[in-house]
């Protein structure tokens, strides 16, 4: 640590080696003596003491006051006065020497301790205050922009020599107003100078451009005024700083200027395009659209300010949207020119979203590696509208606007031939309005073509998207179904029900004008599949069976196959022998054990019989296709989960058998209804059955049809506890994407497999793939159709967990019995 240096000053020798004394005892440096002013101040020049002690009144010559000035002046170095006078006017003559401090004698080595160190200390802040001053002055100097700092007044105190040449001025102080101009050229005026606008806001004012300087050798300043504030928040100064942007300036008006005569170029070429009658489109290597002309904009209804800059894809149809980019991608890097100079006609989509045909010819321009294509587009509309007229003309019923009988030819020859590809079965059904007639001649031709214009609607209303209907004049319609079943009955069935869906349909009351009027139809029916008929055979035979319904009465549909006729007779009897049926509650369930791998009951599945009044028990496989045919399933499958949960209920009171669970088998409609959710619920309500005992059995080909739907209400069931098992697991398609995601509890292994499980390699490597994919996702795996003990053994050697088989008992309605005892089967 360095001793402070201090140059003594006293004209009285003993005074003077005191202050020695007491000044090396405190630790200073005395770097030198003196008893005269002169010689003071020769002496603070050659030796430069940190501090100087200093007596006011000294001998001849200069005083301590005016020794004190001159060493201030010439070296800077701090003065402390020693004194005895304490005269105003002396103190006040001592205070233009700006001394650190005084000492009064006599004074005591404390004080002037005191003195001395607070003189130092005061003195080491100003030096350091001013080689602060003086490395900011220089850094203000070597900045590449210029600054200047103003006062509250708007004045100048400081501005380096960059600030002074970038407006012009030799040096500061600058004036207060100096003059700048906008980017637009237009004066500033002096209250909106930044420095100005900084102190009236108080708050920085940033990225502003100026000019200054004549016209001719502007000079474009980016200016920024940052206010310095006091602590009561007044502005203290100002710091301004200024960067050259001339050169910049000078390239962006270059810029604009090119800028502005490439707009022009482009608004003439615009001039000239505007005036094609096609569209016409350029369009970059990326894709995205460089021109749009009026055209353009008529067709498409986008603004050249909408479409410039978008991909162009956003002008083609879905289908085509997709395949762009891949045919821009593959054209840059092959070459290939799958659309270039190939005119071809294609969809369109307008802003609106609606399609249009386009006719499309794609040109290319400029070579390397980013090219631009130029489209030509016409709107086609017209054209397929006029051509679409002729068509219409040409193979539609101008009066209902139904396929005539050309076209029905036609699609009746396709349909013969697919039939016979696929072995799957078609139908041709002949429609005759009965007394149709006798409309026209009391009521008019007039009522007689609205009849006809709504029958028309009703029959497309009932059809399928896959089935044509056609009329073939007067008062005769045709409907051609096809991919019916290749079964032949199972065909039947389902011609059937389309039949008497035309007959409901048909059947109710038409509203002619003011008046309400009744009609029905006779349909001929005739089923085909290998492809031996002709058409006109087909046709033949259908009017040929429309006679025969004619002939019965009217109101009622006939086949031309007396087979097929005498069995659509048998299941109408059927049907309505059914709905009888659930009227006289005639359904029954009957139960079939579910047992453990220790063959103990843990459960049963509820299957349904029909107890017929004179045929006695029904099979399922004799009403089931029925009814979901019929739609009688829904009020089937509820009362089939009423009656199963109201089981349910009691056999909570049972101590045996309330652990029981119950499996009901639900069929795809039934689950499908809107109202499912509701009816389950609804069911375990009314009954007061326990909901973690009933488990709803779902067939893999429900999987196929709005799997969310499925799902959604899955998990809705589920949450009340109800779960769920995976009938015939194995014999569908479901995907194990969607399996996954079910909230299952078990699999069941179709008893396809079981029954040469024994025998067969491949239905036990699917058994126990189905097995270990069922304990993989954490499911219970049962086996159905178990009818040996060599099969149970083989299954739980296979790891199954629960069997269900007539080798446990046969379905039937006294399940309670179980409760009691086990089967003897049981303990093999």
């Amino acid at each position: 640590m360095t001793v402070p240096r201090i140059l003594v000053v006293e004209d009285e020798t003993i005074v003077a080696l005191d202050i020695r004394q007491q000044l090396a005892r405190q630790g200073y440096a005395v770097a030198g003596q003196a008893s005269r002013g002169e010689q003071a101040v020769a002496l603070a020049e050659s030796l430069r003491p940190d501090l100087v002690l200093m007596d006011i009144q000294l001998g001849t010559g200069m005083d301590g006051i005016d020794a004190a000035l001159a060493i201030r002046q010439r070296t800077g170095i701090p003065v402390v006065f020693l004194t005895a006078f304490s005269e105003d006017e002396t103190l006040q003559r001592a205070k233009t020497a700006e001394p650190l401090g005084y000492v009064i004698k006599p004074f005591t080595e404390r004080e002037l301790r005191a003195v001395l160190e607070m003189a130092l200390s005061k003195a080491g802040a100003e030096q350091r205050l001013r080689d602060s001053e003086a490395r900011y002055r220089q850094l203000l100097a070597d900045l590449c922009v210029g600054v200047l700092i103003a006062d509250p007044d708007g004045g100048t105190r400081h501005a380096n020599a960059q600030a002074c040449a970038l407006l012009g001025l030799a040096a500061p102080p600058l004036p207060s107003d100096w003059r700048a101009v906008r980017e637009d050229g237009t004066v500033l005026p002096p209250d909106e100078l930044p420095h100005r606008r900084a102190m009236a806001l108080r708050a920085p004012v940033r990225q502003v451009v100026l000019g200054v300087g004549p016209a001719d050798t502007r000079c474009w300043l980016l200016v920024d005024a940052l206010p310095q504030l006091d602590v009561q928040g007044a502005v203290r100064e100002v710091v301004v700083t200024l960067v050259d942007i001339t050169a910049r300036k000078r390239a962006e008006n270059a810029l604009l200027a090119r800028e502005e005569a490439l707009r022009r170029a482009v608004q003439h070429t615009q001039s000239i395009l505007d005036n094609v009658v096609d569209a016409v489109i350029t369009i970059d290597h990326q894709g995205r659209v460089q021109s749009f002309n009026q055209a353009a904009t008529q067709i498409f209804g986008y603004t050249p300010e909408e479409a410039v800059g978008r991909n162009v894809s956003m002008l083609m149809a879905e289908q085509d949207r997709a395949l762009h980019d891949r045919y821009l991608q593959r054209h840059h890097a092959t070459g290939e020119r799958h659309l270039i100079g190939q005119p071809r006609e294609m969809q369109g989509r307008r802003k609106d979203g609606r399609v249009v045909p386009l006719h499309l010819a794609v040109s290319r321009t400029g070579t390397g590696p980013q090219p631009t294509f130029i489209g030509l587009i016409r709107d086609i509309t017209q054209q397929r509208e006029a051509e679409e007229q002729i068509r219409r003309l040409a193979f539609y019923d101008h009066l209902t606007g139904l396929p005539n009988r050309r076209l029905l030819m036609d699609r009746l020859a396709r349909a013969l031939s697919n039939a016979g590809r696929t072995g799957q079965h078609g139908a041709l059904m002949f429609l005759d309005l009965d007394n149709f007639k006798q409309l026209n001649d009391t009521l008019g031709h007039g009522m007689g073509d609205q009849l006809l214009q709504q029958v028309a609607a009703r029959l497309q209303a009932s059809m399928r998207e896959m089935d044509s209907v056609a009329r073939l004049g007067g008062d005769e319609f045709v409907i051609l179904l096809e991919s019916l079943a290749a079964d032949a009955e199972e065909a039947g069935s389902q011609v059937e029900v389309v039949a008497n869906k035309v007959l409901s349909a048909l059947g109710q009351p038409y509203q002619l004008g003011e008046q309400r009027h009744a009609s029905t139809p006779s349909i001929g029916i005739v089923v085909f599949r290998h492809g031996l008929e002709t058409v006109d055979d087909l046709l033949r035979m259908a009017d040929a069976a429309m006679y025969q319904a004619k002939a019965a009465g009217r109101n009622t549909a006939r086949f031309y196959d007396p087979a097929m006729q005498a069995a659509a007779e048998a299941r109408a009897v059927l049907e309505k022998d059914m709905r009888r049926g659930l009227a006289m509650r005639e359904f029954v369930l009957h139960y079939q054990v579910q047992v453990d791998g220790e063959g103990t009951p843990v459960g049963a599945e509820a299957l349904v019989r029909w107890q017929h009044a004179t045929r006695g028990l029904v099979s399922p496989g004799e009403f089931i296709l029925l009814a979901e045919q019929t739609g009688m399933i829904l009020e089937l499958g509820q009362w089939v989960m009423e009656a199963a949960c109201m089981q349910l209920a009691a056999w909570a009171h049972d101590p045996v058998m309330a652990h029981w669970t119950l499996a009901v088998n639900v069929s795809a409609s039934q689950f499908g209804h809107p109202d499912f959710v509701a009816h389950v619920f609804s069911a375990l309500q009314r009954s007061g059955a326990r909901a973690d005992r009933l488990k709803l059995e779902l067939t893999e080909s429900m999987l196929a049809v709005d799997i969310e739907d499925i799902i959604f209400k899955m998990f809705a069931i589920k949450s009340r506890g109800v779960s769920f098992s995976l009938d015939d697991f194995g014999t569908g398609y479901s995907s194990l994407s969607y399996l996954k995601r079910l909230p299952l509890s078990q699999l069941k292994i179709d008893q396809s497999f079981v029954r040469d499980i024994l025998t067969d390699a491949n239905d036990a490597a699917i058994a126990r793939t189905i097995l270990a994919l069922g304990h993989t996702l954490g499911l219970e795996v049962i086996a159905e159709g178990v009818e040996t003990a060599e099969q149970q053994d083989l299954l739980a050697r296979m790891g199954c967990d629960a069997f269900q088989g007539y080798l446990f008992g046969r379905p039937s309605p006294d399940i309670d019995a179980w409760g009691a005892m086990a089967p003897p089967a049981l303990c093999h």
